[in-house]
């Protein structure tokens, strides 16, 4: 799985991919964590707001802190 947090790597970029790190830590899955700094990259996915994160190339979420509880489905539901 590849999980990518887009975002300059401001205190809420930095605070997304902690709490996916743990999540995906608790599930027990592999996951490779890449940072997208890059505005360039970041408008490919046409993200005007950070933080965002991707999982294999899926956009979930942009502008905000998912809950622990939403990335948590979001990951079951895509390693499933």
């Amino acid at each position: 799985m590849k999980i990518k947090i887009l975002g300059g790597g401001c205190p809420k970029c930095e605070r997304l991919e902690a709490v996916t790190r743990s999540v995906v830590e608790e599930l027990g899955l592999q996951a490779e964590f890449i940072k997208v700094k890059s505005m360039q990259e970041i408008m490919a996915y046409e993200v005007m707001t950070t933080p965002a994160l991707v999982v294999n190339e899926k956009l979930l979420s942009y502008g905000r802190i998912p809950s622990r509880e939403e990335i948590r489905s979001w990951i079951e539901e895509i390693s499933a």
